[in-house]
């Protein structure tokens, strides 16, 4: 098993029941939430000029590869009507792969862990609540001290 970071989020339609649908879909098809963090509130990373973002942090566990973790997700993404436009576009659903144990993997389909966890509080808040002593493996810092530190001046919200 595989101890597995996935961020959620969502800012078009029902958020709330967004979020839930996705995670029962990680649940049946990429493995069981062991932990899920609070849900948090924050302005559209990268274009504002659309509504806010409701995210959240679970924690799974996985037999499958990260390659396999990440087909899943793009199916649950399409299964639940996400439509891929261009980047920073309001989304149905969005799922990320932030860790995937202490695998560091660099492909065309795959970054893990994700490449702007130390740049962005909403993903720095929630895994904070649940991983402060984390270490990042690339950066060699926990964390809570990424958060200390992340350039990122949204306010995220605990709802």
């Amino acid at each position: 098993m595989h101890t597995t970071y996935l961020l959620l989020g969502s800012n078009i339609g029902n958020t709330f029941a967004r979020l839930k649908k996705a995670r029962d879909l990680i649940s049946l098809h990429i493995g069981n939430i062991n932990r899920e963090s609070s849900l948090y509130s924050t302005a559209a990373w990268g274009n504002n000029q659309q509504p806010d973002f409701l995210n959240q942090v679970v924690i799974l566990e996985t037999q499958l590869s990260p390659e396999q973790v990440m087909e899943a997700i793009l199916g649950i993404e399409k299964k639940m009507g996400r439509i891929r436009t261009k980047k920073y576009d309001p989304r149905i659903i969005d799922i990320d792969i932030l860790f995937y144990g202490k695998k560091m993997i660099n492909t065309s389909l795959l970054s893990v862990p994700h490449p702007q966890i130390a740049k962005r509080r909403f993903v720095l808040v929630p895994l904070n609540e649940l991983s402060p002593n984390l270490k990042h493996p690339v950066h060699k810092k926990t964390i809570h001290q990424l958060l200390r530190l992340c350039p990122d001046t949204l306010t995220v919200n605990k709802i």
